[in-house]
């Protein structure tokens, strides 16, 4: 059977980029029904959070860029998580009208809890790889996570 993407006269690697961004999009479900929605949160919530614990004390414009969500719902998740006591707002001495944000103590308390749901939803998604293709695909995902991160800031806008 010939890809939709090659049937269109597209390279290989747009099919490959069209299958990694469907990926992408039903990683949410799982993450969704099987981590977010047991602590109460939506995905959006979840999402900051995690990348607060991941990636350490970040300001809301900067959470949106990394994570391509829209302003509106990154200030959102963070009153939301700001409101069940999880993060704290932290300071910027060099720039005082940027408001940073971090997991305080509950907050990382709540994010380590969530560490077995998260994990039954790797070896879910993961289960069907062999312990080769499953380091091949962590080798894969660090470059391509490198790239993605080069890309020059204004070319989305």
């Amino acid at each position: 059977m010939v890809a939709p993407a090659e049937a269109d006269g597209w390279p290989a690697e747009v099919d490959l980029l069209v299958q990694s961004l469907r990926f992408a999009s039903l990683l949410n479900r799982p993450m969704l029904d099987g981590v977010a929605l047991p602590q109460g949160l939506n995905l959006n919530e979840l999402r900051v959070l995690m990348s607060l614990g991941g990636e350490g004390q970040a300001a809301g414009h900067a959470l949106a860029a990394v994570m391509a969500m829209s302003p509106m719902n990154v200030s959102r998740a963070l009153a939301s998580l700001h409101a069940r006591g999880w993060i704290s707002e932290g300071s910027d001495e060099g720039n005082r009208r940027r408001k940073p944000y971090h997991l305080n103590e509950v907050g990382w308390a709540a994010y380590r809890a969530m560490t077995p749901q998260v994990g039954k939803v790797a070896d879910f998604i993961f289960s069907t790889l062999s312990p080769a293709e499953l380091s091949a695909l962590t080798r894969i995902m660090e470059k391509l996570n490198a790239q993605v991160g080069s890309w020059p800031e204004g070319k989305s806008r």
